[in-house]
């Protein structure tokens, strides 16, 4: 059968549903949770989130990871993480009714994780430190939609031509940040939705999340994307780039 052109509508369908917009958000720090806690995320009873789980994996944008007697759901790939932060772009900000909602929404806002790297208030401050310090060039950190040829939604982190320096390779084994051989674009960058700035992605935007994570620098919470600085990581962030946390 000769394929037609891509039926938008169908995954547009998908994301109506504010119980399934909530499953792929949980997800959208790059790990695999259970049914169980989608469900409560997402505050639908278990057999829902089934529901929800098998039309969402069906559709391409989950896959499942089994482990024993129990199943675990992550996105399935970058791709679908960059979906959604172009989606938040956009979208109108949930209105916050309680204490519990404002806390967790701070703390989205100053650190998080975006699928595999590291975004919000952190992100940005450290992408923004590499650039003054001359470890990245190609672009000021700062999101341009006024300008016709760059920095477009469209141009997905890349029409942005940002690039390592032997100085930010220095900086990087100083760090002990491994950037393992694979075939994915070594430096990229995302619009950070609530900051309205660059923060890193890519290659190196993941290793530089999996040396803060190894080292202890920065701890995911029980629940939710955002992560939070540790002591030892805010005298490394305070020595190697500046930031104050």
């Amino acid at each position: 059968m000769v394929a037609g052109d891509v039926e938008i509508s169908e995954v547009a369908a998908l994301l109506a549903d504010p119980a399934r917009c909530r499953v792929l958000l949980a997800l959208n720090d790059g790990r695999a949770l259970p049914a169980s806690v989608l469900a409560d995320e997402a505050g639908v009873t278990k057999a829902t989130a089934s529901s929800h789980l098998s039309k969402l994996t069906d559709a391409g944008l989950l896959r499942v990871e089994p482990q024993g007697r129990h199943r675990y759901y992550r996105l399935a790939g970058p791709q679908v993480g960059e979906l959604l932060e172009k989606l938040m772009e956009i979208a109108p900000a949930r209105p916050v009714r309680s204490l519990r909602e404002s806390t967790r929404a701070g703390q989205l806002r100053a650190a998080r994780t975006c699928y595999d790297h590291l975004a919000g208030r952190l992100g940005v401050e450290i992408m923004a430190s590499m650039i003054d310090r001359g470890y990245l060039d190609g672009g000021d950190g700062r999101h341009h939609p006024e300008l016709s040829r760059h920095d477009r939604v469209s141009g997905y982190g890349r029409d942005v031509d940002y690039a390592l320096t032997p100085a930010g390779r220095r900086w990087l084994a100083d760090m002990d940040v491994v950037v393992p051989e694979r075939r994915r674009t070594l430096v990229r960058y995302c619009i950070d939705w609530s900051e309205q700035r660059h923060h890193l992605a890519g290659l190196l935007g993941r290793s530089i999340l999996d040396r803060f994570l190894s080292a202890g620098w920065v701890m995911r919470r029980d629940r939710g994307r955002s992560v939070r600085v540790t002591p030892a990581g805010a005298a490394v962030l305070a020595e190697s780039l500046g930031i104050e946390e």
